[in-house]
C-alpha cells in the first residue's frame, strides 16, 4: 500500500458522526477554508453548482435551531462550525440562474449556448428531474450530498470531526430561516446540516460491511 492509499484509508478510519465536540477547541481560519473550498470545488451534476453554504456561528441563530433540529442537540453546542448547506430550486435552462452561470461563470460563446441548453433540457427530461418543482429540488438536493460528503473527507484529512445531519424539523426550520431572513425561500431549500470541530470522546471502532457483500464485479 503507498502512503497516499494509507493517508486516504486512514482517513476514513477517522471519520465519525461525532455527536458532542469539545467546545474549547476550534478549527483554524485556514483549515475550515480549505473544507469550504472542498465543498466550492465539488462535481455537481451538468456543472450547476446548485448549492450554498451558510456558516452559522451566531449563538442565538444556534440555539433556535436546536429546538427544532432534534438530531444536532449536542453538535449545536459544541461544534467550532456548524454549516447549513441549501439547495437551489428550479434550476432549468431558462432560469436566470442557469443562464448566469453559462454566460458569467463558465463564459460559453453565444453561438454555444443554445447547444447547451438543449443539452440541459434532455438530460433533464430524459432522467425525470424537471417533471416538476420537487422533482428538480430533489435533484439539486442529491448534488448538495456530493460537497456535504467530500467537505467531511477533507475534514478528516486535517484530523478534524464531522457530523452530517438530516434529524430537523423541515418546514419549521426553512420558515424560521425565511423569517430571520437567512434564506430566500423563491431561490432556496434547506438540504441538510453539517457541524464541524474536535471529538469530546473517543468513538468505537467502525464497523462495515466487507467489500464481498457490497461489491459485485462483471467481467
Amino acid at each position: 500500500m503507498t502512503q497516499m492509499q494509507q493517508t486516504i484509508l486512514e482517513a476514513f478510519h477517522f471519520r465519525h458522526a461525532t455527536k458532542r465536540f469539545d467546545a474549547n477547541k476550534h478549527i483554524s481560519e485556514s483549515d475550515f477554508n480549505t473544507i469550504l473550498e472542498a465543498g466550492r470545488l465539488s462535481p455537481s451534476s451538468l456543472g450547476l453548482e446548485p448549492w450554498k453554504f451558510v456558516v452559522i456561528q451566531n449563538r442565538e441563530i444556534r440555539d433556535k435551531l436546536k429546538a427544532i433540529s432534534w438530531g444536532a442537540q449536542g453538535q449545536l453546542d459544541t461544534a467550532s462550525h456548524f454549516v447549513l448547506i441549501l439547495a437551489r430550486k428550479n434550476v432549468t435552462s431558462q432560469s436566470d440562474f442557469v443562464q448566469h452561470m453559462i454566460r458569467n461563470v463558465k463564459k460559453y460563446s453565444e453561438a454555444s449556448i443554445p447547444a447547451t441548453e438543449k443539452k440541459f433540457d434532455d438530460f433533464q427530461t430524459n432522467f425525470h428531474i424537471n417533471d416538476n418543482d420537487q422533482s428538480l429540488l430533489e435533484w439539486a438536493r442529491k448534488q448538495t450530498y456530493i460537497a456535504l460528503g467530500n467537505m467531511m473527507t477533507s475534514a478528516a484529512l486535517l484530523n478534524i470531526d464531522s457530523c452530517p445531519i438530516e434529524g430537523f424539523d423541515l418546514d419549521a426550520v426553512t420558515q424560521f430561516l425565511s423569517e430571520e431572513g437567512i434564506i430566500d425561500e423563491t431561490h432556496f431549500a434547506p438540504s441538510v446540516m453539517v457541524a464541524f470541530g474536535y471529538r469530546e470522546t473517543d468513538p468505537k471502532a467502525k464497523v462495515r460491511q466487507t467489500q464481498d457483500d457490497i461489491v459485485e464485479w462483471l467481467e
